[in-house]
């Protein structure tokens, strides 16, 4: 793995010539839930002994019973959590809350695009959970068994994703945009008995329908590899909806005679509580498995500390239950901390492009967590749409999910916090399941950095060979100990969870970003260092775009790189060697990109497709994908952010 020099140009080290840093108001101060003191305590608490720390973090919760061992490493790194400890996600997020003043109060405000909107609250969602863990199962599902989940943010997204941890069962939620081959990959993948999704959904003005998606993913399935023997389909749209007679039920049907009260599984800590299918450079999914104790530990305590939850928050993360961001802090951490989460339906564009300044005003949302993509989309439009409504129950910003530039960054702290809004910047992973790198109100802040790492993370900028380099020099961002929620394996593959994650800097988690670090220990993200596309914060290997734009019977070779793209961060350019032969070679590359769409679904987005003689490569003939992206952008290959 090769090194740069020091490299101290604005290139790689952004704002460093002209850094700009805003101190905390005083009145944030002030009634932040950690203070100054208390923060300085929990650092030196974590650097002397981090274990004591996340003790201390997994006594604010409910446990069954009392773990035996907070951490065993002895067949690292495969840790575990909490060892001996008896517990169930859901009992915190919900049961907990049964017998205190919580329980009349809203958890969840959901509205649609077309702006219908329910209101659930912790006792009404506590009791539609149970129902459903009944009908689930009544129709014969497990402990351990896994659950597809196929649907965009509705409430019986919520529900589903908490009945099945209630009952034990392991769910995948796969973001509802994914084609049927991708959402077949996953289903396979996972091994999943039950698919749950719904008839139709709103999203841009139209009625999207993935049912039919559905059917066609299970009709990919190998079935010596995975059988799914139910699919509950809830209503939304209220469209036509093919069904197959002892397969296909609907939701309303199965919860509409069951009780309000359901047994919580009591789960060991280390029971796995969902799989997250991300991208992965071989080209086939990888499924994270993360497990109940240290995921509901780490999650809590970073939420709590990170957004100083309050009891009077109206908190929104505009992010998809797709996505780990929808897992940890639209779902289940809010709901374990007692706040009333907001839940949106569409695209946040539609009608037009005031929608997220209005549901902040009429629902008088107090935190907004959302990506640098949403804010950069919605910077384009001005001033003019924030300006015309009441954002002032603001009090907290935070991003998510990639770089958030300093001039978006700006914006978002003037525009739309009033410059009264710290930003909570965070930097995290599917596979780390919580924040790792943060501000915390109390923090200076510094535009375009994502703050130092939170207690409990010991994070550093290394080289190729793990040692660590000076403040300006960028590096390979990696965690030196272990955290509760970080994923336990990659499934069935423990082999490549070793060697993708814990071998490539021998003693610590590699998180395949490039970084730097400033002389105060703030942390500053680049971009990737692997070969991963990351389009609006998600995560899609280089080796799953090539294999979609292969199966077409014109492209015999191809390589997919990621370049810049003003609202999504990065997009896709693909560099293809079209089949000797084929026919109206001039019309390839927009064939192609619509073939890529329906291949992978619309958030594989294609900037262009360049058809080339030839690819380069090395002498072992793998593609130079970085001289390919180094000659797009007009750069030498050794000033990409990244290392080789």
């Amino acid at each position: 793995m090769h090194t740069p020099e020091p490299d101290r140009s604005d290139a790689a080290c952004g704002l460093q010539k002209e850094e700009q840093v805003f101190r905390p108001l005083s009145n944030i101060v002030s009634r932040a839930n950690v203070t100054p003191q208390e923060y300085a305590a929990a650092l030196e608490l974590a650097a002397s002994d981090f274990k004591a720390y996340w003790e201390e973090a997994a006594e604010e919760l409910g446990w069954f019973k009392r773990w035996e061992n907070v951490l065993d490493e002895s067949e690292a790194p495969f840790y575990r959590w909490f060892v001996g400890g008896r517990c169930n996600v859901v009992y915190n997020c919900l049961d907990r809350h049964i017998d205190t003043p919580n329980k009349n109060k809203l958890a969840l405000i959901w509205e649609g695009e077309p702006g219908d909107s329910r209101k659930y609250t912790y006792y009404e969602l506590y009791r539609e959970v149970n129902r459903f863990a009944s009908a689930l199962r009544k129709l014969g599902l497990l402990p351990g068994d896994r659950i597809v989940i196929y649907m965009p943010n509705l409430p019986e997204t919520v529900i589903a994703m908490l009945a099945s941890a209630k009952i034990g069962a392991v769910h995948s939620v796969v973001f509802a945009g994914y084609s049927a081959k991708a959402l077949a990959e996953r289903i396979q993948a996972a091994e999943a008995k039950a698919v749950i999704t719904c008839d139709g959904y709103y999203r841009n003005g139209q009625v999207l329908k993935p049912k039919p998606v559905v059917d066609q993913a299970l009709e990919r399935l190998d079935s010596r590899l995975a059988e799914v023997e139910h699919v509950v389909v809830a209503h939304r749209a209220h469209v036509e909806t093919p069904m197959r007679k002892g397969r296909d039920h609907w939701f309303d049907d199965l919860v509409r005679f069951e009780p309000p009260e359901a047994l919580t599984e009591v789960m060991d800590a280390e029971d796995p509580l969902f799989f997250l299918y991300t991208s992965g450079v071989a080209g086939k999914p990888k499924g994270m498995v993360h497990a109940h104790g240290g995921f509901m530990v780490g999650v809590h305590r970073t939420l709590d500390w990170v957004f100083d939850i309050k009891p009077t928050d109206i908190f929104w993360c505009t992010a998809d239950a797709g996505w780990v961001t929808g897992h940890s802090y639209a779902i289940y951490g809010p709901l374990m901390t007692g706040a009333t989460v907001v839940m949106y339906e569409g695209h946040p564009l539609y009608p037009q492009a005031d929608r997220i300044w209005r549901l902040v005003s009429r629902y008088g949302i107090t935190i907004l967590y959302a990506s640098p993509t949403l804010i950069r989309m919605l910077m384009g439009f001005g001033v003019e749409f924030p300006a015309a409504y009441d954002l002032s129950t603001l009090r907290l910003l935070g991003s998510v999910g990639e770089t958030f530039n300093p001039e978006a960054w700006m914006w978002f702290y003037k525009v739309i916090g009033r410059q009264q809004c710290p930003i909570m910047d965070t930097w995290w992973q599917t596979e780390t399941g919580m924040f790792m790198i943060s501000p915390l109100p109390i923090s200076l802040l510094k535009p375009g950095s994502v703050g130092k790492p939170l207690p409990g993370v010991e994070a550093d900028i290394v080289d190729g060979a793990g040692k660590p380099v000076p403040p300006g020099v960028r590096g390979l961002l990696v965690i030196k100990k272990p955290w509760p929620s970080m994923f336990r394996e990659l499934y069935k593959d423990p082999a490549a969870y070793k060697r993708e994650y814990w071998e490539k800097i021998p003693g610590c988690y590699y998180a395949g970003d490039v970084a730097w670090k400033d002389e105060d220990g703030y942390f500053w993200i680049q971009g990737r260092a692997d070969d991963v596309v990351n389009i609006a914060g998600h995560r899609i290997g280089s080796a799953e775009l090539e294999s979609a734009v292969l199966s077409h019977p014109d492209a015999v070779e191809a390589a997919a790189v990621g370049v810049p793209d003003p609202v999504r961060g990065e997009a896709v350019k693909f560099f293809v060697v079209a089949r000797s032969g084929a026919e109206n070679v001039d019309e390839l590359p927009e064939v192609l990109k619509a073939y890529v769409r329906q291949e992978l679904g619309p958030m594989a987005v294609v900037q262009a497709v360049e058809i080339v003689d030839s690819l380069p490569k090395t002498c072992s003939g793998k593609i130079l994908r970085r001289a390919l992206k180094a000659r797009e952008l007009g750069m030498g290959i050794d000033d990409l952010p990244g290392l080789d």
